[in-house]
């Protein structure tokens, strides 16, 4: 179905950091600290309005989305819904071969740009 998290689990940075640790063979405090510096860098990039791109995984992409008027679906009542920037996530065709358990060998390992503003402000 849609939107159920079909492994019923939840990754969670302890588990990234775990698999540094084996994978790498960083001490524990390393592959914290590894971690923790990449995140904490994907997050200054983003605040920054900054896209990232990330060849063979995708894009993240900082929105801008203007003032609207919404309407309360309890009460029918129109609201103002103030101006915000959202975060977006775009995989690359590769992510999406290799969820969907296809050939992805044959596929470009960089991902379409998004440079141009497809999306409606909602």
């Amino acid at each position: 179905m849609v939107g159920q998290n079909i492994g019923n689990s939840t990754v969670t940075k302890a588990d990234i950091v775990e698999q540094v640790y084996e994978k790498i063979g960083f001490s524990k405090k390393e592959a914290t600290e590894l971690v923790e510096l990449v995140f904490d860098s994907l997050k200054e990039i983003l605040q920054n309005g900054e896209k990232i791109k990330i060849s063979g995984f995708g894009n993240f992409i900082v929105r801008s989305k203007n003032e609207r008027i919404g309407r309360n679906p309890q009460t029918g009542e129109q609201i103002k819904i103030s101006a915000r920037r959202v975060l977006t996530f775009r995989p690359s065709q590769v992510l999406k071969a290799m969820m969907n358990g296809e050939e992805y060998a044959h596929l470009k390992d960089d991902d379409h740009d998004d440079d141009h503003d497809d999306d409606r402000d909602e």
